[in-house]
């Protein structure tokens, strides 16, 4: 076992350098139904009361009108944000599937999956493999996109969400579902060397 910092780092017999499949990342953040989704998320304006009746004053009513599309757009962006969470946890998620595959096909890697090996990887290490390896994830946190993957079995659709979901609880949610999720694991977790491991990514 290699300590650095507060680190642990498996040891793996041998030099050699492991491939892993690779990840394969779907198109993020799109919208076939734009028209439509915006639709929905003006309804939900209304539904939530983000708005302030006009009054009596007819000339405030453009101004309540352009503040809910205004809302409607930023409803429509932190809902894409959460699909694009959603569908890079997702493909993270079956590349963790398909590199235990490789593990358990590998002598040398088979045992480090294992919890009365010590100290031995988690399912979480592949997501702190990505970190070190500086995968490229277009800007999104894996932690949170695997957290709100865990927390929705499949994406959910805009009319369910409330607005205090997409603005403020959220990216709570997904953290809090990923380390409960990694916590599952029993301690000691090390994790996995970067030097020792190669794989690609592909856009899809």
């Amino acid at each position: 076992m290699q300590i650095l910092g507060n680190r642990r780092f498996v040891e793996i017999p041998g030099t050699r350098m492991h491939e892993l499949p690779p990840l394969l990342i779907g198109a993020l953040a799109e919208s076939p139904r734009a028209e439509k989704t915006l639709e929905v998320a003006e309804e939900l304006v209304d539904w939530e009361g983000m708005i302030p009746l006009p009054g009596e004053d007819p000339a405030v009513e453009p101004l309540l009108e352009q503040r809910r599309l205004d809302l409607a757009i930023q409803i429509v962006e932190q809902y894409y944000g959460l699909l694009s969470h959603w569908k890079l946890g997702d493909a993270i998620l079956e590349w963790i599937r398909q590199c235990e595959t490789t593990f358990e096909r590998r002598q040398e890697l088979r045992p480090l999956l294992r919890p009365d090996v010590w100290p031995h990887a988690g399912r979480s290490s592949f997501v702190t493999l990505l970190r070190d390896k500086a995968v490229d994830t277009r800007g999104l946190d894996p932690e949170k996109a695997v957290g709100t993957r865990l927390s929705f079995r499949q994406p959910p659709p805009l009319d369910i969400c409330t607005d205090q979901f997409l603005f403020y609880l959220r990216p709570r949610l997904a953290q809090a579902a990923y380390q409960a999720w990694a916590s599952l694991t029993p301690e000691p977790v090390a994790s996995l060397p970067p030097e020792r491991f190669v794989f690609e990514v592909h856009s899809i």
